[in-house]
């Protein structure tokens, strides 16, 4: 049974927030279980991918990349580090605690690549389709973050 809402904006097959919603959840369930394969959470895989692109990073430009704030990013590196794939260690500047990729972190990329071609592939875009779409929706996440509604750093 439908009900009348009092605001024709409030339906929900009309958000763009639901429509955001659904689409990284099924991007995500995409990811889990071939992730799960190569021993790594969808989460931890932001990480590696992070770091497989930058190399050593500063926790703190680690979580300010992925757009977590610090409680959200350490127990990731707290999980990597304890499998083995990624170390920690204090820089020169004692303030600073860096992440680096382990050899066994190294390897695990050629892995994760695969996965990533295959939830690619499920999502039936075009190459040129898929970039276009990850532009919009970087250019969407600036314009929002420089409106104020959102700070960069921290999780929604």
């Amino acid at each position: 049974m439908a009900t009348s809402i009092k605001h024709g904006i409030l339906r929900l097959d009309d958000q763009l927030c639901f429509a955001l919603y659904a689409a990284t959840n099924a991007v995500v369930r995409a990811y889990r279980p071939l992730l799960a394969e190569v021993g790594l959470t969808y989460p931890q895989y932001l990480v590696m991918l992070a770091l497989w692109q930058d190399g050593v990073t500063p926790v703190h430009e680690l979580a300010a990349r992925l757009q977590l704030g610090p409680s959200a990013i350490t127990p990731l590196v707290d999980r990597l580090e304890a499998a083995g794939l990624v170390t920690r260690a204090r820089a020169a500047d004692r303030r600073l605690v860096l992440v680096a990729l382990t050899e066994a972190g190294r390897a695990l990329e050629d892995r994760a690549a695969t996965v990533q071609g295959a939830v690619v592939c499920r999502t039936g875009l075009a190459e040129g389709d898929l970039a276009a779409l990850r532009q919009e929706l970087k250019d969407l996440t600036d314009r929002i973050a420089t409106s104020g509604a959102v700070p960069r750093n921290e999780p929604p």
